[in-house]
């Protein structure tokens, strides 16, 4: 056992493609707990390869809904409950009920790392009824935890202001990705004579733009959007690709591993965050592609996100879409992106390799060390 004993992480997903979690767990490891991730596996979900820690996926009957999230509770407080452990980490809402029980049970520390505005994210907006049962979770127990951070101050406010709890802050920065080789786009498989834009990550769902983004192609010439990840929306968007014949400007990439995906990242031309400003959840994110494309040094196309758009002007590392978000509006921003002259490019590049710098995972680490050494 580690020095500082066990340690349970616990998410909703199948573990593969969440950095976040990944990157906490390898810092857990390094403080000197022994740690096992949580999760679930799915029919196609890849194996996990070369982590420095357990993990333990549960195999369930229901993938989505109320169901899903009885059952994954419900097996989760019960390996919980019967398992040695000196501190529980608790990622979002969906999983705090368990940890939050079995914390009260066996008298143990938990710590709360909720990644988004849980309770305004668009699949509970549009159903009041599930999102009156999340709010009376979150209001029931958010009030009695002491160790909580989030990704953002614009969600930590928030927090505050409703449950008078103290709410620490860790974004969601990239680790600085710096490899001694980049497999460039003939390796890929990428066209060469392509702008290339892309849209990355393991979240690809509803009022995330990639709608606009598929439909804005018919209308953009000598680009290709790359579409690489998981999402509820990809099987739509492979039709609405299918349904207007813009296949050759469409190419969709399946989840991969981080190294692997940011080679891909690398040899982009331009980097998508085009979240709906119209969901709160969206408005205040600050998702994990942004810090992805400033490690892979390619200039930032995003909607009016209150803390992209933030740190989009303090480094001037990219462009900002104003409302509203249409197919019409992106592709013509796109076009006039492509068109920009060398030197307003190089800038740009130049930008990117200051904030690059700057804005890594090893320097909010030091924020997360803080949190963990003054556990309550």
């Amino acid at each position: 056992m580690g020095q500082k004993g066990k340690v349970i992480v616990s998410v909703t997903n199948d573990l593969v493609t969440d950095n976040r979690v990944h990157k906490l767990c390898l810092f857990l490891v390094e403080e000197g707990y022994q740690v096992t991730l949580v999760g679930r596996r799915l029919k196609n979900s890849l194996e996990i390869q070369g982590r420095h820690y357990s993990t333990n996926r549960f195999r369930l009957l229901f993938t989505k809904g109320p169901l899903f999230y009885l059952e994954y509770n419900f097996r989760l407080f019960c390996y919980l409950l019967f398992y040695k452990v000196n501190l529980l980490v608790s990622n979002d809402l969906d999983t705090l009920l368990a940890n939050f029980l079995v914390s009260k049970v066996k008298r143990v520390k938990l710590v709360y790392d909720t990644h988004e505005y849980f309770t305004e994210v668009p699949e509970l907006v549009e159903n009041p009824t599930k999102q009156k049962i999340w709010e009376s979770l979150e209001g029931w127990i958010f009030p009695n935890l002491k160790n909580v951070y989030t990704v953002n101050e614009s969600i930590a406010q928030i927090y505050r202001d409703k449950y008078h709890v103290a709410v620490h802050v860790v974004r969601n920065v990239a680790p600085t990705f710096s490899p001694s080789e980049i497999k460039n786009r003939a390796q890929l498989d990428l066209p060469m004579d392509k702008f290339i834009i892309i849209l990355q990550g393991s979240g690809i769902n509803k009022k995330r733009g990639a709608e606009e983004a598929v439909e804005a192609m018919k209308n953009i010439e000598g680009a290709l959007l790359l579409i690489i990840g998981g999402g509820d929306v990809l099987e739509s968007l492979k039709q609405q690709v299918e349904l207007n014949s813009i296949g050759h400007k469409v190419l969709f990439l399946p989840k991969m591993p981080y190294a692997e995906m940011m080679y891909y990242t690398c040899n982009a031309d331009l980097g998508l965050a085009i979240d709906h400003t119209d969901v709160l959840n969206h408005k205040l994110a600050l998702p994990n592609k942004f810090f992805d494309y400033i490690q892979a040094q390619i200039p930032i196309l995003a909607t009016d996100l209150t803390e992209v758009r933030a740190l989009i002007d303090h480094y001037d590392i990219g462009f900002i879409l104003e409302n509203p978000l249409t197919p019409a509006r992106l592709s013509e921003k796109i076009r006039e992106i492509m068109e920009l002259d060398d030197v307003r490019m190089s800038g740009i590049k130049k930008n990117l390799l200051r904030a690059k710098g700057r804005e890594t995972w090893e320097n909010e680490l030091i924020r997360l060390k803080k949190i963990y050494s003054n556990l309550n």
